[in-house]
């Protein structure tokens, strides 16, 4: 397992021949991960290395892409952070998939599931949470209209889920930079998962679609520092370097950017 926060580290040209389980598809995966001076670039066509769709519901069946995305080989922490937008992807996995967390369909806004382009909406659905019926598959993941697969959690297979005896790898790059890790972190001499530092808020929804917060919405949490073990953004310092953690809670990756999102990140009209 590789914990090198620099991209360098994983130079090379990787390929992998997976499944479109549903459709009983195959795909030659491929991503190459190249280093220009200061700039990491992470190529791909964005199939992943692992089967997928055994569990999705899929609208728009997997189509390649031609996907580049540049990260600084060394990130800087900005002096606030950025908040995240439907105009940038989040970050690239080592594996050349993007990870693209914000639903752009909110609570009253056309069909709920597109449409929603402000984002000073209220009530944001959560991709992830089972009750918005996003129709990801096994792997946090599905399509957008083009055919892009692209990641809204956990990317599942990228790193040991269950009782890991070291912390998580890195198993990707956010759009500013800075590494992202898998869940496992040391904690002393104990290896566990990260906690998130934000939790549910209590009581009702006062407007909007009512009723209790579980979830379903961004909006339903809320960030309490000191709560868990990460920032405001779902990172922290480990080993002397920044850089996210993967949790099992919102915001699941990341809830913001740390540094600054490299303009390669900024997504192109489909």
């Amino acid at each position: 397992m590789d914990r090198s926060a620099n991209c360098s580290a994983y130079v090379d040209t990787y390929s992998a021949q997976v499944t479109d389980v549903q459709n009983a598809k195959h795909f030659d995966a491929s991503v190459v991960i190249s280093v220009n001076g200061d700039t990491c670039s992470i190529t791909s066509n964005a199939v992943p290395n692992h089967d997928f769709n055994a569990s999705g519901r899929f609208v728009t069946p997997l189509a390649e892409q031609s996907q580049v995305y540049s990260v600084p080989t060394n990130p800087t922490l900005a002096d606030q952070p950025t908040s995240l937008s439907l105009q940038y992807d989040n970050a690239v996995f080592l594996n050349g998939v993007k990870l693209d967390l914000l639903a752009a369909g909110c609570f009253g806004v056309g069909n709920g599931r597109i449409g929603c382009n402000d984002m000073t909406a209220p009530y944001r659905y959560d991709p992830m949470a089972p009750s918005a019926g996003f129709g990801a598959d096994e792997h946090n993941a599905h399509t957008q209209p083009n055919g892009a697969y692209h990641y809204h959690g956990n990317p599942m297979a990228l790193f040991e889920q269950n009782n890991a005896t070291a912390p998580s790898p890195v198993i990707g790059f956010a759009a500013d930079g800075f590494p992202i890790f898998g869940s496992y972190i040391a904690d002393g001499d104990t290896i566990r998962k990260a906690k998130s530092s934000y939790r549910l808020k209590s009581g009702t929804r006062p407007d909007g679609p009512g009723g209790t917060y579980d979830g379903t919405f961004v909006d339903d949490w809320e960030y309490v520092a000191g709560y868990g073990d990460l920032d405001e953004c779902n990172g922290f310092v480990q080993d002397s370097v920044y850089g996210y953690v993967v949790t099992e809670t919102y915001p699941h990756i990341m809830a913001c950017f740390s540094g600054t999102p490299d303009a390669s990140f900024r997504k192109r009209r489909q």
